[in-house]
């Protein structure tokens, strides 16, 4: 069997008992928020009896000790049902399905884009370190750090939306307007535009400074020295030798920050009309739908252990000395 396979099925058998600890963990947290699926139906409904409040937790299982619940939910999980949206009417598996592409677009988006300038701007910086360009570098990646992302999206809603109309301000595309093929993915590319430069900029902050800081103590290392000693122009010695490894922060970093991106969405998804799985997480926790909600969490703890699995692998391939095994 090829290392790379045992290597693989290794990290599946660990991320199992992670994901197990985590859907428990998110299951004993949502019993400590108040209200529940029955106490929203009987509040919509302008009030209800005590009789039908009990056949409400009755019918949702909400009626059996919280240890009956958890087993069945794990029971449920581990046959990959993920129970029933009483607010959509539908499984919640075909639901998240149906959002899933919409979440992975954006975030693919946000990704490639603050990964690119991120490395970028570090690059540049680096090079021109305290001079005049690695000054307004450092400062503008500082100030999109220290800017919150939904104000972001209500600035630039405001400024390319509602004063200059280049941009349409919400949705994933525009509604009637019957597209097919080039069009269509124009209009959906003019409407991902927004949302995924407002998510993506607090990322390329980071990815900006980080990109530095890696250059920087690359360029003191002594193999970089030698380098120059051999003649070889500084462009030569900055992208041939000095950015692979300067890179291997970079990687680790992009996998720790899917989770946070994840919650990012959230509330770049609620800004801008995205119909993805933040926009139905928001809307779920505010609905009381449990299973949904639980859904969604699984499913990003899931994603999360999945791309840092390839963050590993990517990692080997760009460092020789890292064997996978």
């Amino acid at each position: 069997m090829p290392r790379v396979v045992r290597y693989l099925a290794w990290r599946l058998l660990q991320a199992i008992p992670i994901v197990a600890g985590i859907a428990v963990f998110n299951f004993m947290l949502l019993q400590f928020a108040p209200g529940d699926a029955a106490d929203v139906l009987a509040g919509e409904a302008g009030g209800a009896t005590p009789e039908y409040i009990a056949q409400l937790k009755a019918r949702f299982g909400l009626d059996q000790p919280v240890p009956v619940q958890l087993g069945k939910y794990l029971w449920n999980v581990a046959r990959l049902d993920l129970g029933f949206s009483f607010r959509h009417n539908m499984p919640v598996v075909d639901l998240i399905l149906s959002r899933l592409p919409a979440t992975l677009l954006l975030m693919g988006a946000a990704i490639v884009l603050a990964f690119s300038l991120g490395v970028l701007l570090g690059v540049t910086a680096a090079r021109h370190v305290n001079r005049p360009l690695d000054t307004i570098i450092s400062v503008g990646a500082l100030l999109a750090y220290a800017t919150p992302i939904f104000w972001i999206g209500l600035m630039m809603i405001l400024l390319f939306s509602v004063q200059l109309g280049w941009l349409p301000s919400s949705g994933m595309r525009t509604i009637g307007a019957d597209l097919t093929g080039l069009g269509y993915v124009i209009d959906i590319a003019r409407h991902l535009v927004l949302p995924a430069t407002a998510l993506s900029l607090f990322f390329m902050a980071l990815y900006t400074r980080l990109m530095r800081a890696s250059m920087l103590e690359v360029y003191s290392l002594d193999y970089v020295t030698t380098a120059r000693a051999k003649g070889l122009t500084e462009r030569r010695v900055a992208f041939k030798h000095v950015l692979r490894n300067a890179l291997l922060p970079m990687v680790t970093m992009l996998g720790l920050q899917i989770g946070s991106m994840l919650g990012g969405s959230v509330l770049v998804e609620t800004v801008f009309g995205w119909p993805g799985l933040g926009r139905l997480a928001f809307e779920a926790v505010f609905q009381r739908d449990n299973n949904l909600l639980l859904g969604i969490l699984l499913l990003s703890s899931v994603l999360v252990v999945f791309i840092n699995v390839v963050i590993d692998l990517t990692y080997a391939r760009l460092d020789p000395r890292i064997e996978v095994g």
